[in-house]
C-alpha cells in the first residue's frame, strides 16, 4: 500500500529501541511513519517539510525544548492532533501538557491496544473540531459498532479496513453500494467494505457530491456519464434510477 492512503504519523521518541519497537508496531498496523525525531528542533524539521496527520509525542527528549515545548511550536505551524506518551504524571506538567489541548495523554509503560484507540479517536475527534460551527455530526446508528469505522478530513475518507485507516480522496469516489448494514465504496480501482448503512454514511459524513438514486445506491454526480428516466451509467456500470430519489438527482445539479 503507498504512503499516501496512510494516515501519516511523526514520532517524537529519545529513546531509541523504544521507539522503533512503536514505530515498527504502527507499521504492521497500516500507519505511516514520517520519522522519528529525539529533539524538538528535528521534530520541526520534519514537520515542516512533511505531511503528518498526528503526532505522537514523548515530554523528556533530548535538546532545549522538552516535548510539550516541542508541541507548541509544531501546532504553532498548523494544527494537528497530538497525543503525549510519558511516564510523567505530576501535577505541574500535566498542567503545562493541558494548555496545547492534547487528544491524550497515555502513561509510559503503554498498551498497544489503548494506543490504537487513543490514535483513532484523536483522528476522529480532530476532524469533528475542524468542521464548520454550522455542521452537526450525526449521532452513531443503533446497531452500529462503537469504533468508528470511516472519518472525515476536508475533502478525503479514511475507512477502516481490518486495523488500519485507508484514505480515500472523495473525488475519486465513483458510487457506494449498500447491502444490509454493510456499504461497498467503489472507486476506479478498489472496493471498500464498511460496518455501516448507506444512510449512515451519507448523514454523517459532509459529502455533498454524493447523491442517493437508489435505496440500495449513491453516486458521485460528477462521475456520472448519462442517466434517463429508469438509470444512469458510470463508465460501463448501469445504476438504477428509483422514481423516489429522481427529483433529487435532478436538483443536485443546479448546485454545480
Amino acid at each position: 500500500m503507498i504512503s499516501d492512503e496512510r494516515i501519516h504519523i511523526l514520532l517524537v521518541e529519545d529513546e531509541g529501541i523504544l521507539a522503533m519497537e512503536l514505530s515498527d508496531s504502527l507499521e504492521a498496523d497500516g500507519y505511516f511513519i514520517v520519522g522519528i525525531a529525539n529533539n524538538g528542533r528535528k521534530a520541526l524539521d520534519l514537520f515542516q517539510r512533511q505531511r503528518v496527520d498526528l503526532l505522537l509525542c514523548d515530554i523528556t527528549i533530548k535538546g532545549d525544548w522538552d516535548g510539550i515545548e516541542t508541541v507548541r511550536r509544531l501546532t504553532a505551524e498548523r494544527p494537528i492532533p497530538v497525543i503525549y506518551l510519558t511516564a510523567l504524571t505530576d501535577r505541574e506538567t500535566l498542567e503545562r501538557a493541558k494548555q496545547t489541548y492534547p487528544a491524550a495523554y497515555v502513561n509510559k509503560p503503554y498498551q498497544l491496544a489503548s494506543l490504537r484507540t487513543a490514535i483513532e479517536l484523536a483522528i476522529h475527534n480532530f476532524n469533528q473540531r475542524s468542521k464548520p460551527v454550522s455542521a452537526v455530526a450525526a449521532p452513531l446508528e443503533k446497531g452500529t459498532r462503537d469504533r468508528e469505522t470511516i472519518l472525515q478530513i476536508n475533502d478525503h475518507l479514511f475507512v477502516k479496513q481490518n486495523y488500519q485507516f485507508v484514505k480515500i480522496n472523495v473525488d475519486d469516489l465513483l458510487y457506494l453500494e449498500a447491502d444490509n448494514v454493510y456499504t461497498t465504496l467503489i472507486t476506479g480501482n478498489r472496493k471498500y467494505v464498511i460496518r455501516l448503512t448507506l444512510s449512515g454514511i451519507l448523514e454523517r459524513m459532509n459529502l455533498p457530491s454524493l447523491v442517493r438514486i437508489h435505496r440500495s445506491y449513491a453516486v458521485n454526480i460528477h462521475k456520472v456519464d448519462s442517466f434517463n428516466d429508469t438509470e444512469l451509467s458510470i463508465g460501463t456500470q448501469l445504476l438504477p434510477l428509483s422514481r423516489s430519489y429522481k427529483e433529487e438527482f435532478l436538483q443536485r445539479f443546479n448546485h454545480y
